[in-house]
């Protein structure tokens, strides 16, 4: 799929730009170039290190941000896929630098856009967040604006043969700033701070997220928005997983926090099919024929009302559950 073409991934550095980096080049050999585009030069030369240009001859560090549009242009020549991971993502830091959130998380997404559409881009991925699913946060509201700029680019592209999708997903198993490498990290004190006893969360680890994108690259037909189908576990029972010796005291939510996250709302289940392995949320008016998709990828309808909700969940991981998760993918 990829081999011979080249990708460019927005925020690369990150942990799930390395996580694509390494899938991508184990896959597919061949791949002309992976343009690894991030603002953060400290991490690139990190990653340089990881990834020596002797034996990764294929791979290019590019020093850019996502609100610089011309610099953006320049990295986007002659590439055919690109993979939008920059963000600020951090709801707390977001709540009190709201400009400097809307700037990356929305300016930058329309940066993305202009530069694909200039540049001649074939194939658009941009991650989005459970936190974009009725937003009470601004990190959500950006997201959200962010995911309905890259479904709507899809009616603005014209004739160009170019397809923009969206793929939702929740937390991030040992991400940057996660709560697991938080609580890790905490073990040690023998204090592991509970924000409220009720809160639950949905989960995904670093491999079936790249699955997950990797998953769009070659199917999206250009405007869905892609749901993973993936546990929930309640935060007591993951303090309970890393720290069953602590104390667990409840300091309340911070800014912008919700209780449970949603990925699907109600008001989305008109639009929403389920496709066996993920859901997806078509866009209202597609520029394609409904039925040969439906056809194509026996895309059923999810019943009126549904939503999908980590409170709600059909699935919730046990404490052994996430011991064994956080041996696999964390430690």
């Amino acid at each position: 799929m990829l081999n011979h073409k080249s990708i460019l991934i927005t925020g690369g550095t990150g942990s799930l730009g390395k996580e694509l980096t390494k899938t991508i080049l184990a896959k597919w050999p061949e791949v002309e170039r992976l343009i690894i585009y991030s603002r953060d030069e400290q991490k690139q030369f990190q990653m340089a290190q990881e990834f020596p240009h002797d034996k990764y001859p294929m791979i290019r560090f590019f020093i850019g941000d996502v609100r610089d549009l011309e610099r953006m242009k320049r990295a986007f020549n002659d590439v055919d896929c690109v993979i939008h991971a920059a963000a600020m993502k951090h709801v707390h830091i977001a709540e009190y630098n709201p400009d400097e959130c809307v700037k990356t998380n929305i300016g930058g997404a329309e940066n993305v856009i202009k530069a694909a559409l200039n540049c001649g881009v074939k194939d658009v991925v941009a991650l989005s967040t459970d936190k974009a699913c009725a937003p009470i946060n601004l990190y959500g509201a950006t997201k959200l604006t962010s995911d309905k700029l890259f479904i709507a680019a899809n009616n603005i592209a014209g004739k160009q043969d170019i397809k923009f999708s969206v793929v939702r997903y929740g937390n991030v198993m040992g991400s940057n700033g996660s709560v697991i490498p938080f609580f890790q990290q905490r073990k040690e004190s023998g204090i592991l701070p509970i924000t409220d006893p009720t809160m639950t969360r949905f989960n995904i680890s670093l491999e079936d997220g790249v699955k997950m994108v990797l998953h769009a690259l070659e199917h999206a037909w250009g405007g869905e928005l892609f749901v993973p189908k993936i546990p929930s576990y309640r935060i007591t029972d993951l303090a309970e997983a890393i720290g069953p010796e602590c104390e667990h005291p409840v300091i309340g939510i911070r800014p912008g926090e919700k209780i449970h996250e949603e990925m699907i709302t109600s008001s989305d289940s008109f639009t929403t099919y389920d496709l066996g392995k993920y859901y997806v949320i078509l866009p209202q008016v597609p520029h394609w024929d409904l039925n040969a998709y439906i056809e194509k990828f026996n895309a059923m309808p999810v019943e009126q009302g549904f939503s999908y909700s980590s409170g709600k969940n059909e699935e919730f991981l046990t404490v052994d559950e996430l011991r064994q998760l956080i041996q696999e993918h964390v430690s």
